[in-house]
């Protein structure tokens, strides 16, 4: 599958697209949303797109995660049961998206992502820096539910599986909004990664595209982290909200 033809120009403006994307992603959360329909506007097939979008997405998400890391806003101690439900789950969809149907998720997708931007700006501010981890028997089940959940849906599909992390931690963890992008870009690395692998084994990457696409969402996610560390929760939120907004218009405007 990876001798089809591209137009010459594909191979300039796809990686354009590909740092705006690890730019927002390492910040947010969504890239995928401007790198999947890119590739398909660019000729690909879908499943080939998706793949080829994993592989360039593995490049963003792990940049990200290790540049979160450093700064030690992620503590991989702590967050161990969410990282195996997220590798089951990538498995998981990756490997049933070639027969799953995925119209209903694709209306029922622009409603979570609106319902995720209202959350957001309704919720409560939490102080920076702020890193509350709640304690007791249910944390590892709440952590491996939602590593299992937002997994699978980022081997099935994969854009806006970094927002909805982001989300889903500070809704059931209630960490501030950095610390939370820190644990959106490291699970959604191992997703990715999973995934990655998976769609490898059945041969739907173009591996030349995607990796010229990679390199340059390194680029993006390593200037989008470091801007998100150094500005903090003042400039994350906008940004996100703005990100989740527009990703939810867009999929409710082709799916509806």
């Amino acid at each position: 599958m990876t001798d089809l033809v591209l137009q010459p120009d594909v191979w300039i403006w796809l990686p354009l697209v590909a740092f705006a994307a690890g730019f927002i992603d390492a910040i947010a959360g969504g890239g995928g949303l401007l790198t999947v329909p890119a590739l398909l506007t660019a000729g690909l097939p879908p499943h080939l797109a998706l793949g080829t979008n994993k592989l360039a997405a593995t490049f963003g998400s792990s940049t990200a995660s290790w540049t979160f890391f450093k700064k030690r806003l992620f503590d991989p101690q702590l967050w161990k049961t969410a990282a195996i439900g997220t590798l089951l789950g990538a498995l998981f969809g990756a490997l049933t998206v070639d027969w799953l149907k995925a119209a209903w998720l694709e209306k029922a997708l622009p409603i979570a992502i609106f319902g995720a931007a209202l959350y957001t700006l309704l919720m409560p501010k939490v102080e920076a820096g702020r890193r509350h981890q709640p304690q007791g028997s249910r944390l590892k089940l709440k952590q491996g539910i939602q590593g299992f959940t937002l997994g699978t849906y980022d081997g099935v599909f994969g854009p806006g599986t970094g927002a909805f992390w982001t989300v889903s931690t500070l809704a059931i963890f209630k960490l501030d909004i950095l610390h939370a992008s820190g644990v959106a870009r490291t699970m959604n690395f191992l997703s990715n990664f999973t995934s990655l692998l998976t769609f490898a084994i059945l041969g739907h990457i173009h591996w030349g595209l995607g990796l010229a696409m990679g390199s340059a969402l390194m680029v993006g996610a390593y200037l989008g982290a470091h801007s998100a560390i150094r500005f903090g929760g003042r400039f994350i939120r906008p940004i996100f909200i703005s990100v989740v907004l527009i990703m939810a218009a867009k999929l409710a405007w082709e799916a509806w």
